[in-house]
């Protein structure tokens, strides 16, 4: 299969409705093209694809629209810490924290036994507390670990 045919299929199956996973599955199973996602996901954003048939439906005029409330979410409001088990370069330990601010962050330990956080997400910096109470977190999780 050429490169145009291939990105003509990918192009009419997402305008279908279809999911990258399922024209991936496509590719593979009915024209022997293996992709990765990355791979997909890169050729079907430079494809003249109508996005916003994937969009939610607006609703109705009149109709109630509920938000979920980000508070009464599992987790919302308190400091989650994880622990990777595929460990950065150079660390001892590391893993994810996502702050009770909303601020997330990446953590690890050096060989010198050195805290670090690096932020990502929206770039938030986490308050003082949430740093403190990621002390705790990760503290009570390391123990549990070992």
């Amino acid at each position: 299969m050429e490169t145009t045919e291939r990105d003509q299929l990918i192009g009419r199956l997402l305008q279908e409705g279809n999911t990258l996973s399922d024209v991936q599955k496509v590719l593979e199973e009915e024209h022997d093209v293996k992709l990765t996602y990355m791979e997909l996901r890169l050729i079907s954003s430079e494809l003249e694809v109508n996005w916003s048939a994937f969009d939610p439906p607006e609703p109705e005029p009149g109709e109630e629209v509920v938000e979920p409330d980000v508070l009464d979410a599992p987790g919302a409001g308190k400091t989650t810490v994880t622990v990777s088990k595929i460990q950065r370069p150079g660390a001892v330990a590391s893993g994810d924290v996502t702050f009770a601010s909303g601020a997330t962050a990446e953590w690890y330990f050096d060989a010198m036994g050195r805290l670090s956080l690096n932020p990502t997400g929206s770039g938030e910096r986490p308050t003082e507390e949430d740093v403190q109470d990621f002390q705790v977190e990760l503290q009570t999780v390391m123990q549990g670990k070992m």
